[in-house]
């Protein structure tokens, strides 16, 4: 992986009116994240009204104009990550693919994590180690691709929402979670929340769950030494029983023999 050169990376909050504009066009490449509120950016060539979940990709030579609180409704809250950088690396992400300058992208913990990472790893007073910051970077950025990839062709709420519940799966399915739990994490009903999960998806939610949890325990009988009911409660599955009835329904053979043949 190439060098990046990150000159700054945040998380911005502002409640009074702010802009920032290179009129002149940008010398580095921004990447943004509407997190929360409304605002304003220049989007090829006209202004477009920024929301949460809205993903802004810039590059050197961009007219750049954002503007916080100057719409219809005055200043009010709103939020975001970015980071501002150049050097071999970025230009190499920005060039294996074609990207929209804006796009909307499902709430995802997971970028968010690694973007503070980042920000964190910025703060220091030595700047961050550089490796660690191109490591950070990359990963970023790989993520941006995923959600990108994985972004519905016409942007809608009812696609956001069965996205945010897959994620939400997916971050907890080493727990016991219920319907009821999936479903308000979105802020949906039960009933609404399972029939969007299997029109989008394809799968039931708890048949999701249920499909992650098998696949994290086969790499446990694959890499670990853990016992057959340690395995069923590592990865979520509860009792040996219920792991052993799953198992066999999905792969044909007990989870002990499975293990025997590797």
């Amino acid at each position: 992986m190439n060098v990046i050169n990150v000159q700054l990376s945040e998380y911005s909050k502002h409640v009074e009116p702010f802009r920032q504009t290179y009129s002149n066009g940008l010398d580095t490449y921004i990447i943004r994240l509407q997190i929360e509120g409304i605002c304003e950016a220049l989007i090829d060539g006209q202004m477009r009204e920024i929301r949460p979940g809205h993903l802004m990709l810039c590059k050197p030579g961009d007219i750049y104009d954002l503007r916080i609180g100057f719409g219809a409704g005055g200043a009010q809250l709103a939020s975001d990550y970015y980071v501002m950088g150049n050097g071999p690396g970025m230009h190499e992400w920005w060039e294996q693919r074609m990207r929209p300058t804006l796009s909307m992208i499902a709430e995802d913990s997971r970028l968010k994590a690694i973007w503070h990472q980042i920000v964190l790893e910025k703060r220091r007073l030595d700047g961050g180690q550089p490796d660690i910051v191109d490591s950070l970077v990359w990963s970023l950025l790989m993520l941006i691709d995923r959600a990108l990839d994985e972004a519905p062709d016409i942007p809608s709420p009812l696609a956001s929402h069965a996205l945010r519940m897959r994620q939400y799966i997916e971050e907890h399915t080493a727990e016991e979670i219920t319907l009821a739990q999936v479903a308000h994490h979105t802020g949906l009903s039960v009933s609404r929340a399972v029939h969007l999960f299997k029109a989008h998806f394809g799968v039931s939610i708890i048949g999701y769950a249920q499909q992650l949890r098998l696949s994290h325990a086969v790499k446990l009988l694959d890499h670990s030494q853990l016992s057959l009911e340690q395995i069923a409660a590592e990865a979520g599955l509860g009792s040996y029983a219920y792991f052993h009835r799953l198992f066999r329904e999905r792969y044909g053979i007990s989870p002990g023999a499975y293990r025997k043949k590797q």
